[in-house]
């Protein structure tokens, strides 16, 4: 039996997932770690936490499985993005808590990189747009902030990584400081078109070279797991970011299709091919993967705040007791009854890239109730999808038949049936709801033989349901601009 061990650390949760041949889920552990807020806007992980708590969630699924590890194939990780570990290279031992991708501590640096001019050069050589999102700001934060820090940087002392390449280093006992090109081309760094480090960027962000690990393709054999850890080694064979992982996860495999990912964020993707298609409407340019030789690319829109709303009503406003009650709450009104929830708690993303921008609820009178906060939060994530998909069809001047969605918030169906209505579009759920763990198990099954070709997964890729537009079209469409308007009211 062949088997893919799928390691998918994620933002607030450490997850482990055995895959067979079929793509079936043999075994399954999940682990959640806590969140580190110093100050408001400011978010930071114990790295040590995750290694440890995706550790422990390994061995689990191992266990569940029943399985040897010698007979297990490969390992595939994916990962959140653009949070920032420094570590020391001979003690192993984080310099620092790890600064999440949501952290805002650099949104005033970012700001002054656009008033000295640097946005259309910056956006050229990465196809990013400046904003504390990304991972460069972070690691000059921490040069700067953590005292004696980059003089030990630059001495070569120390290693920077996406969790990614943390997650290498311990699995390999140190020996190992790499990442793929997915993740280093979310980095502010990374030179897209070169596929290497820009000299440039880390000139302009004064990152030193020597911090920084080796960039690989998505799916080959990188290096194989200390015997210790699992009883024996396992080849880790594939590596990809966690939105990258959905997109192939979801079988978006020709350029023109495209998935949205509903998690903590909300991310979505389109196949571009394998030229990279420059945004004239403040979408992201990014690496879809790179396989065999052969970069594709992608055009992406990020959400800061997609499901974390949802947490929100729970674990601070209290108005539900768990997530899943969201939806039951949202159906006891027919709408919402003139009240929009704009959650930018972390700014927003895409298409504004407004870092200060701030959540806000408008449209409250006497007869407002928490039914209705809770339908405007779920239409809150449907109305920003809404806002990336039309600046992704006029960027890439196709027009989109469907959406293939993934993540926790699919299993709302409520919010599933308010995205349709707005896109004017099917929504399509696919029977796997771990597009980004199977996306990661793919990558490494290329590499190791248990997948034949990328042919082979896009047609073993099967839909579960679908969900149209409906009566409810017209209303949504008629709220949009009130949407907007809301919206501006958020800005800086």
């Amino acid at each position: 039996m062949a088997l893919i061990l799928s390691l998918d650390q994620g933002t607030t949760s450490s997850r482990a997932i055995i895959f067979d041949k079929s793509g079936t889920v043999k075994s399954k552990a999940q682990e959640e770690f806590p969140q580190i807020f110093p100050e408001p806007g400011l978010v930071e992980h114990d790295a040590k936490t995750i290694w440890e708590t995706q550790l422990r969630v390994a061995r689990a699924a191992i266990e569940q499985c029943g399985c040897s590890p010698s007979e297990i194939s490969g390992i595939g990780i994916t990962n959140q993005r653009e949070t920032v570990v420094i570590w020391d290279r001979e003690t192993g031992a984080p310099v620092a808590n790890a600064i999440v991708w949501q952290d805002r501590r650099t949104v005033e640096y970012c700001e002054s990189l656009t008033t000295e001019g640097f946005a259309e050069e910056i956006q050229a050589i990465t196809g990013l747009v400046i904003d504390a999102y990304f991972s460069g700001t972070k690691i000059r934060w921490l040069l700067e902030n953590v005292p004696g820090l980059r003089e030990r940087a630059e001495a070569g002392e120390l290693a920077f990584g996406t969790i990614d390449s943390w997650l290498i280093w311990n699995l390999t006992g140190g020996q190992y400081h790499l990442t793929d090109v997915t993740n280093a081309s979310r980095t502010l760094l990374f030179d897209i078109h070169k596929l290497d480090w820009g000299e440039r960027m880390l000139e302009i962000l004064d990152v030193p070279r020597p911090l920084l690990p080796d960039v690989r393709s998505s799916s080959e054999l990188y290096a194989t797991t200390t015997t210790e850890l699992f009883g024996a080694g396992i080849p880790i064979a594939g590596i990809a970011g966690d939105q990258h992982a959905a997109l192939f996860g979801q079988a978006c495999l020709k350029p023109g299709m495209a998935k949205n990912t509903y998690g903590t964020g909300c991310f979505m993707l389109m196949n571009t091919g394998t030229k990279p298609v420059k945004s004239k409407h403040r979408l992201l340019t990014t690496i879809a993967w790179q396989i065999d030789g052969v970069t594709e690319y992608a055009l992406e829109g990020s959400i800061f705040i997609g499901g974390a709303v949802v947490q929100w009503l729970r674990d601070q406003l209290g108005i539900i007791k768990t997530s899943e009650e969201i939806e039951g709450l949202a159906r006891e009104v027919e709408d919402n009854g003139g009240v929009y929830f704009v959650p930018a708690f972390a700014g927003l993303g895409a298409p504004h890239w407004d870092g200060f921008a701030r959540g806000s609820i408008t449209g409250l009178t006497r007869g407002s109730n928490k039914a209705h906060i809770a339908r405007a939060a779920l239409e809150g994530i449907a109305f920003q999808v809404n806002e990336i998909l039309k600046a992704m069809v006029l960027d890439s001047e196709t027009e989109l038949t469907e959406l293939r969605v993934d993540g926790g918030a699919t299993g709302n169906e409520l919010l599933m049936q308010i995205q349709a209505d707005l896109l004017g579009v099917p929504v399509v759920r696919s029977e796997t709801a771990e597009a980004t763990a199977l996306g990661a198990a793919y990558l490494a099954g290329l590499a190791t033989g248990v997948w034949e070709s990328k042919e082979h997964i896009a047609d073993a890729w099967a839909e579960r349901d679908r969900f149209g537009p409906g009566p409810g079209q017209a209303k949504m469409q008629a709220d949009l601009e009130s949407w907007n308007r809301a919206v501006e009211r958020t800005l800086s």
